[in-house]
């Protein structure tokens, strides 16, 4: 019979290094907790997987160059949070314009909003920091232009309205994701409307 382990392993390795990071939930149906667990704590101590936080575990890839495994991806774990905790979570403004390259600011820690608590949680060697956002926030997560809309809160109306940020958007956004932004227009703060009307203005006219 294959082990609890085993199946585990053959789970992760299905993701390929450094491209899944995943919690016990990811594997209740593969035998009980306590199992699990166990599971885990063998493949930890074997060398095949890695802790890189509370309950959090990788398959890592390795730096030839610098002869030590690479950090975890932040949004592969971001991922593993939302589904063991049944929580969302997107980036903050800071994150969010940093990203798109609306700012070379750099945040001193990773920084989301969540429909959870708010915390701050170390991953490998990271602190990640989550804050609670209200539902009118949070009814953007898990939309390609979650980050459009969160950059342009941080921005704010006068920074926003820069002719600077209009064209940078849209020469960087895909359609799909200016497409998605213009389908939720209305959901956007009043002064932000006329700017994704803007930004997404060179998208092709439905036929």
């Amino acid at each position: 019979m294959t082990s609890t382990a085993d199946k585990i392993m053959k789970r992760v390795s299905a993701h390929g290094r450094g491209k899944w990071v995943c919690s016990p939930r990811d594997f209740l149906d593969l035998g009980s907790r306590e199992a699990v667990d166990q599971a885990l704590s063998r493949l930890v101590k074997a060398g095949k997987l890695r802790r890189i936080g509370q309950g959090l575990y990788d398959m890592p890839r390795f730096s030839d160059k610098l002869k030590r495994p690479v950090p975890a991806d932040i949004d592969v774990v971001i991922s593993a949070l939302e589904r063991r905790d049944r929580v969302r979570m997107m980036p903050d403004g800071l994150v969010a314009a940093n990203q798109l390259g609306l700012t070379t600011a750099v945040p001193a820690k990773a920084s989301y909003v969540t429909d959870g608590s708010s915390r701050t949680v170390k991953v490998d060697g990271r602190t990640v920091q989550f804050r609670q956002a209200s539902p009118r926030v949070m009814k953007w997560a898990g939309r390609p232009s979650a980050t459009v809309f969160q950059a342009l809160r941080w921005l704010g109306r006068d920074a926003a309205a820069d002719p600077r940020i209009v064209s940078t958007l849209k020469r960087r956004l895909p359609d799909d994701v200016k497409l998605d932004l213009k389908q939720n227009i209305s959901n956007l703060p009043g002064w932000a409307m006329q700017l994704a009307e803007s930004i997404t203005s060179d998208l092709p006219t439905a036929a």
